[in-house]
């Protein structure tokens, strides 16, 4: 009795806390109470002597996921308990290994360090070489345009590229106002583009004769194609599509041109001359500027789609080619590649499609001041840029790449190519050339450009 009953109180406290029998040993199921993290710490640094020491807040992980060690850690580290440790030897090679990475990371990073700096220095250099041109250009030579244009010095400086803040006043010297468009009359035209605007999204009546029935389906064909051309002038930069801040004011440049030169309409291409005049002048002198950039004889043969005249800048372009660049001229040749494949993207849209928009601003400074023979000198610039490249590719190919130019070329590489390119043949000058070439009508020089005869 007594022993049962001393076993009795001892067992007391525990039947308290955990009810049930003991029977040989065997406890109940006891319920999993959570412990504390702290009576867990505790339990571990009693049961190892260690203090456990946590890790700083960054050093914690958010995701516990399984991460492998860098390169640099499975060098470094010895290698675990269960495998032979690393050899002298190996030891050894792997720190010169990892000596060696760190070396090359090392001097990786200065080489680009030094890159950025040299990018650094020539961005630096160039708004500087703006900011003092731009001071020139305003002070010096804008105030006496008509007497220092055709210097050496204005022309010099031309070449390295118009300053942004002055290229919109430059272009529309240079480029002149021979029809003496005034804003009133930019104004007329564009209230009439929008009367037509207007009595197209009107039903017509009935009584319409078939004459007047077509002319309003050609008009209102020109007008599905400027909206759709707009849509896709300079994408990339989202502010001539829809809903930008200069859809409406493009829309309103080409309509009113439309109005003013019936005779020549809307023709693809149109949009991107107008969208880089409007980028650099107000809307009413971008009108001007682009209405006479339009009338020059060059533009006005493209634009017309006049094939005699298109045929003889052709032929003038392949003479300089030729001169120029005469394995690259054969290459062509033996695919009977001609130069209407790729010239008339280029010249249709003054290269502002086909080059990025401030390479393309910088061949229209240039351009504004020598005229046409300037853009078929780009021309010929882009190709001896390429020239390697071009030498590989076959017809296919090269129709292909001169398209869609590569996106990386830079002003520097493209006008030290513009300024190797000579226009001269057999001491003729492009305007001797070409206007050889007008005198002559016989029909074998009508067999340059298949393409267009057909």
């Amino acid at each position: 009795r007594n022993f049962f009953t001393k076993r009795t109180k001892e067992l007391k406290p525990a039947v308290q806390s955990a009810p049930g029998w003991k029977l040989f040993g065997k406890v109940p199921p006891r319920e999993n109470l959570p412990k504390d993290s702290k009576i867990i710490q505790q339990e571990y640094e009693a049961r190892t002597g260690r203090m456990y020491k946590p890790p700083p807040p960054s050093a914690r992980r958010k995701n516990i996921e399984f991460e492998p060690l860098s390169t640099t850690a499975l060098i470094l580290e010895d290698r675990p308990a269960n495998l032979p440790a690393k050899s002298v030897e190996e030891a050894l090679r792997h720190r010169q290994e990892y000596d060696e990475m760190v070396a090359e990371a090392k001097k990786r990073e200065i080489k680009e360090a030094h890159k950025r700096k040299k990018i650094m220095r020539e961005r630096f250099k160039q708004e500087e070489n703006i900011a003092s041109a731009m001071v020139i250009w305003v002070n010096e030579i804008l105030p006496n345009w008509e007497g220092m244009r055709a210097t050496r010095r204005v022309r010099e400086l031309w070449w390295q590229g118009l300053p942004p803040s002055v290229r919109g006043k430059v272009w529309s010297l240079a480029v002149g106002n021979e029809l003496n468009i005034t804003p009133e009359l930019y104004e007329i035209f564009l209230s009439r583009a929008k009367e037509r605007w207007k009595s197209f999204s009107e039903p017509s009546s009935e009584t319409d004769t078939e004459d007047t029935v077509a002319s309003v389906a050609d008009r209102e064909a020109s007008l599905e194609l400027i909206k759709l051309d707009i849509s896709r002038t300079f994408p990339s930069l989202y502010i001539f599509q829809k809903g930008g801040p200069y859809h409406d004011l493009l829309h309103s440049v080409l309509g009113a041109y439309t109005c003013y030169r019936p005779d020549v309409g809307y023709v693809q291409g149109m949009s991107f001359i107008a969208a880089v005049l409007i980028l650099n002048l107000e809307e009413a002198d971008a009108f001007i500027a682009f209405a006479n950039l339009l009338n020059k004889p060059c533009q006005l043969a493209f634009f017309r789609v006049d094939h005699s005249m298109m045929l003889k800048y052709f032929a003038a372009f392949e003479v300089f080619f030729e001169e120029n660049l005469p394995k690259l001229f054969l290459h062509f040749k033996s695919y009977s590649l001609t130069p209407d494949i790729y010239l008339i993207d280029w010249i249709f849209t003054l290269y502002s499609k086909s080059l990025p928009l401030d390479l393309a601003c910088r061949v229209w400074d240039v351009f504004c001041r020598d005229g046409e023979e300037f853009l078929f000198r780009t021309g010929l610039g882009i190709l001896r840029l390429y020239e390697d490249i071009l030498l590989q590719m076959d017809f296919i190919h090269i129709a292909q790449f001169l398209t869609k130019l590569p996106e990386d070329i830079t002003s520097e590489k493209l006008f030290s190519c513009i300024a190797a390119i000579q226009m001269q043949n057999s001491n003729k000058k492009w305007a001797q050339v070409f206007a050889s070439l007008m005198k002559d009508n016989k029909e074998g020089d009508k067999n340059h450009s298949p393409a267009l005869k057909s």
